[in-house]
């Protein structure tokens, strides 16, 4: 299994320029075909009629993301990529994106690190909505996620299970892959007396080398995880995202969307 097409976000951001540099070394690792995908910024509904814009706003968005579109195309000769192509949609982000991610094994996107509580930011949109993985790259994190250490965090939900399948092209590249679960101290598993055995056997033959670390301190998984992947110096994280209802997390505090505001490595999510 592999990644054979790989659709990334560009922009001219600082961030944007981290996110095409990650995303065309996972094209070039897995010889993928690479899509930069550029958005003016507009609801496609708004193209219907001009009228609500002016034709001069509407062309400064248009050059905007052709020269994004550019700067994306510079990068992949750079990194010697020979399959890619540039798509110019009009259209905000995060829907934009979201409607091509039928079509690709991978969606690649910078992190957003401020947003608003209740509102979705362009990682957390688009993991939601799509039915396929997103690596979030964080800025100034690694942008080479390939063949370094990973943290694999698991619960057992069918997010996990989904987060893990996805990522098993980068589980299997990583020089070890640590699985980290999380419980209380008082917590009982009634599947099985060695909780993350299943899972690390799983892995193991897909000849991915694992460690098993059980977390019963009690502390916040979302500072568990992030501890854990500083410690074991990863390139990479792996997780479910939103097991619960997200308004739930929202209010209540949940470990998806701190890591995905906190994280420092890039982080591999699914829904």
């Amino acid at each position: 299994m592999a990644y054979k097409t790989i659709l990334v976000h560009v922009d001219r951001t600082a961030q944007a320029t981290g996110c095409v540099q990650a995303a065309a070394a996972l094209a070039l690792a897995h010889q993928a075909h690479l899509v930069g995908s550029a958005m003016t910024g507009i609801s496609r509904f708004a193209y219907v009629d001009h009228g609500i814009l002016f034709e001069k706003e509407i062309q400064a968005l248009t050059d905007r993301a052709e020269e994004a579109l550019n700067h994306f195309e510079e990068i992949c000769r750079q990194q010697g990529i020979t399959s890619y192509e540039k798509r110019l949609i009009h259209d905000e982000a995060a829907t934009g994106l979201t409607l091509q991610t039928p079509y690709a094994d991978l969606v690649v996107v910078e992190q957003t690190v401020e947003s608003i509580h209740l509102v979705s930011d362009l990682a957390e949109y688009v993991m939601l909505h799509a039915a396929r993985p997103v690596l979030v790259v964080p800025t100034g994190g690694p942008t080479d996620v390939t063949g370094g250490s990973a943290v694999l965090a698991w619960n057992g939900t069918p997010e996990a299970v989904r987060a893990a399948s996805f990522a098993l092209p980068l589980l299997k590249r990583a020089s070890n892959v640590t699985v980290a679960l999380f419980q209380p101290a008082d917590a009982v598993d009634a599947q099985q007396v060695q909780p993350g055995a299943d899972v690390s056997l799983w892995l193991a033959r897909h000849g991915v080398r694992v460690d098993l670390v059980h977390d019963r301190s009690g502390r916040h998984a979302d500072d568990g995880l992030l501890a854990l992947a500083a410690e074991k110096g990863a390139r990479l994280i792996v997780m479910g995202g939103y097991g619960h209802a997200r308004s739930r997390e929202a209010l209540l505090g949940g470990v998806t969307l701190k890591v995905l505001q906190r994280t420092g490595v890039p982080l591999l999510i699914a829904h």
